[in-house]
């Protein structure tokens, strides 16, 4: 597996995101220890949510064989963006910060946001990985629009899972229910302005952060046509 990581430039990526889970769940059992409450247990069950689309995009990357067929990248981007909002969505349990006597409220807030950082970093490095996986197909000029387009979308995704409480498997158990929520919402937008708010500035708040990730990324790159959608391994 060393060998293949290393292969697929992922080895030291691979390395850094089981340091920062590691780091998430030792800060939460410790709290859990420390206070006896079970408060903040969910995060992690949250950030394996979270990683499920990175490791989708992981597979594909070190499967290449994947990458060959429509078909299958089809089916990679649809399961893709039904797990996707679960990355972003840690940030929304910020809202869970309050001050209580069995821990200190800075605890609370690092515990969350370590948490938060981390489902992102899955959440940025899969789109990564699919910007790569279409630069294959597409003309390089649409994948910012595209990538654009699915960072709303996932905006939208956090809002159905936060207030519509619908989970990303549901989409198989009670797809009728969930689709009825989502195209009453389409149909009928201005009876749903909460809805619709909340995705544009969490889409908007979500593409500052990824593109603010790609700029920083970029800074060693040299200028070139390919410059937008680098390889693994690349500008580090």
């Amino acid at each position: 597996m060393l060998k293949i990581l290393k292969e697929s430039n992922r080895l030291h990526e691979t390395i850094f995101m089981a340091i920062s889970v590691i780091f998430c769940l030792g800060i939460s059992i410790f709290r859990y220890i420390y206070t006896g409450a079970r408060t903040f247990l969910f995060l992690n069950w949250n950030l394996f949510l979270a990683f499920v689309p990175w490791a989708l995009t992981s597979l594909a990357a070190i499967k290449p064989v994947i990458q060959k067929s429509k078909i299958r990248i089809a089916v990679l981007l649809i399961v893709w963006l039904l797990f996707f909002p679960n990355a972003p969505y840690i940030l929304t349990d910020l809202l869970y910060l309050r001050f209580r006597f069995t821990m200190p409220l800075w605890y609370d807030l690092l515990l969350i946001l370590s948490f938060a950082w981390t489902g992102l970093l899955f959440g940025f490095l899969s789109l990564w990985d699919i910007e790569q996986i279409l630069n294959k197909h597409l003309k390089p000029v649409f994948i910012p629009l595209l990538s654009t387009v699915f960072l709303f979308i996932g905006s939208f995704g956090i809002y159905v899972g936060r207030y519509l409480r619908w989970n990303s498997w549901d989409i198989l158990t009670d797809p009728l229910e969930l689709m009825y929520d989502i195209s009453d919402r389409v149909a009928n937008p201005f009876k749903h302005p909460g809805t619709w708010g909340m995705t544009l500035f969490m889409g908007l708040f979500l593409n500052m952060l990824y593109w603010s990730f790609r700029l920083i990324q970029k800074r060693n790159l040299p200028p070139g046509p390919d410059a937008g959608v680098p390889l693994r391994g690349e500008g580090v």
